[in-house]
């Protein structure tokens, strides 16, 4: 084999890699929809008449994540949060390739400008409860 070859071969590789696209090469591409999902006991208040910040929503919402849900790719722009983990374990995955694990008793701002998804790869549901200040009427 000569080095014409290999080169030729490893050019063409590269041109097919940014052809297809380098998703399937690093793994699948993040969920757009939610799976295994359950939204229980939510409460909100109105923050403009409370404490005088306009069109803003305090919102508590308790959050199960059966073994293999996931909950879909979204974004916090504009919407800082913060999150506890009652029960289970919660692998976080932030654009760049960042990936965390938040386990029972863990609590971590999500803070504003991310986008992420989480998932529960373990084997009980996951539990945890999730505040957030989006704009009234999200």
């Amino acid at each position: 084999m000569s080095k014409e070859w290999f080169y030729g071969a490893a050019g063409w590789l590269i041109v097919l890699v940014f052809l297809v696209g380098l998703e399937p090469a690093i793994g699948q591409a993040p969920p757009t929809e939610n799976k295994g999902l359950t939204v229980g006991s939510t409460a909100t208040i109105d923050l403009g008449p409370e404490i005088g910040v306009q069109g803003r929503t305090l919102r508590l919402r308790l959050l199960t994540i059966a073994p293999g849900g996931v909950l879909a790719l979204h974004s916090h722009k504009d919407r800082p949060a913060v999150a506890y983990i009652i029960q289970g374990t919660l692998t976080e995955h932030r654009e760049g390739g960042w990936v965390k694990e938040h386990h029972a008793g863990e609590s971590w701002p999500v803070g504003t400008d991310v986008t992420h998804w989480e998932e529960n790869t373990g084997s009980e549901p996951l539990v945890a409860v999730a505040a957030d200040v989006p704009k009234s009427g999200m």
